[in-house]
């Protein structure tokens, strides 16, 4: 117990809600993978890599919760001019996956560059606030700080992966109002924001419903992930429903609805042999499918409860930049988990983004673990921090005390 203590220092509830989520992700993944299966032929070969994938995770997490929060403050420095350039090179050059251009491949290794983005801008955007505090808010220079870095970022990320760019934004929006940067400028930003999203809808909705050139093919897909949630699917008769229009979104309602409390058990999924992503984006339409309403409220609570405990952290962090950071990344890991539940379940567009931590993946499951490391590196730093206050404030009342004595003992 003594070793398992040393080894895994920082708040215990971090790492039990991660390694519930690493054990969910093991089993959910094996049976999801069978498309998988189909095309390599090989049965064990995507449990494997992914089981292999979530081991150097777990690793990732115990290395960078060793290091002090502070060396964080660094990883901008050289990471978002990387980040920039490598998301340049994936517009002009990367390769097409599910009908987007987001990955990249080096000496064979694929991974996303909008990974790395995102960490760059949480940690840069967490110093700049940190750095811009004062008595009555922070300094009106933090908003155009922040905004050049957010805004450069989310235009390379959004031409190819929009879902990511929005999610990026927003996740800054909130750092910014938990930042307390002056409420008019946040106003402002916000009114730019839907302008430029009704001129955007509206110039989409005008793309050809097959458009291939340029940015055009992601356009013509937005467009149709936006009618597809727009139309009342309760107004199409059930024998006139095109099942192979939306193939995604009807399966993923299928697996729900077939669904029950308990669920059809690890395994038994039917659906994940229709789903073209049932291993990633719509993983949780097969963990409800497979462990029922019970499997699948247990998930949300397990990211609810991480916000919850990352909320704490952050409130008992020592410095500024402890507390932004902690809040940015829960915040990312959340938002991003509650839009993929949403779209599981028929509440949001269509979006590609993966369930963290539990879907499978590449560089988004080592960049979350990343992140989870972060936040027990903080915890783990503040818990030292406190004991060494609460030594010290011993060691002055034992000298007060023998003080004490000693000034009784030479009066008397």
């Amino acid at each position: 117990m003594d070793l398992l203590k040393n080894l895994f220092k920082g708040d215990k509830v971090i790492w039990i809600i991660f390694l519930f989520l690493c054990v969910i992700s093991v089993i959910e993944v094996f049976s999801a993978a069978s498309t998988l299966t189909y095309k390599t032929g090989d049965h064990w070969g995507p449990i494997t890599q992914h089981t292999v994938i979530m081991l150097v995770g777990v690793l990732v997490v115990w290395i960078t919760h060793k290091v002090n929060y502070r060396y964080f403050q660094v990883i901008p420095v050289f990471l978002l001019p990387l980040s920039a350039t490598l998301l340049l090179f994936v517009v002009v050059m990367g390769r097409m996956t599910n009908g987007a251009a987001r990955w990249m491949s080096i000496f064979g290794l694929q991974f996303q560059p909008s990974e790395l983005a995102k960490m760059a801008v949480i940690i840069a955007v967490s110093f700049i606030l940190a750095k811009n505090q004062e008595e009555d808010g922070a300094n009106p220079k933090a908003f155009k700080y922040v905004m050049w870095i957010t805004g450069g970022i989310c235009a390379l990320i959004a031409p190819e992966n929009l879902s990511t760019a929005g999610l990026l934004f927003g996740v800054v929006f909130l750092m910014m109002v938990i930042g307390r940067i002056p409420f008019r400028k946040l106003a402002v930003l916000v009114g730019s924001i839907l302008a430029i999203l009704i001129l955007a809808v509206s110039a989409t909705m005008l793309v050809p419903d097959k458009a291939d050139d340029g940015v055009l093919h992601r356009m013509s897909t937005w467009k149709n992930r936006i009618i597809g949630f727009a139309t009342p699917k309760k107004d199409i008769p059930a024998a006139k429903f095109d099942i192979d229009k939306d193939a995604q979104v009807a399966h993923a309602n299928i697996a729900i609805a077939t669904s029950n409390i308990i669920g059809k058990m690890p395994g038994n999924s039917i659906e994940r042999d229709f789903l073209s992503q049932a291993f990633s984006d719509f993983i949780f339409a097969i963990i409800i499918e497979e462990l029922g309403l019970v499997g699948g409220g247990f998930v949300v609570i397990l990211y609810i409860w991480l916000l919850i405990r990352a909320g704490r952290i952050a409130q008992k962090a020592k410095g500024n930049f402890a507390t932004f950071l902690v809040m940015g990344i829960s915040l990312m890991l959340v938002s991003q988990a509650i839009i993929n539940m949403c779209v599981a379940v028929g509440l949001f567009p269509v979006t590609g983004q993966p369930l963290p931590l539990i879907s499978k993946g590449g560089t988004s499951t080592l960049i979350n673990c990343v992140y989870v490391g972060m936040i027990l590196s903080v915890s783990r730093y503040t818990a030292k921090l406190e004991e060494n206050e609460i030594s010290n404030a011993k060691t002055e009342d034992t000298s007060i005390n023998k003080n004490e004595i000693i000034a009784e003992e030479s009066l008397a």
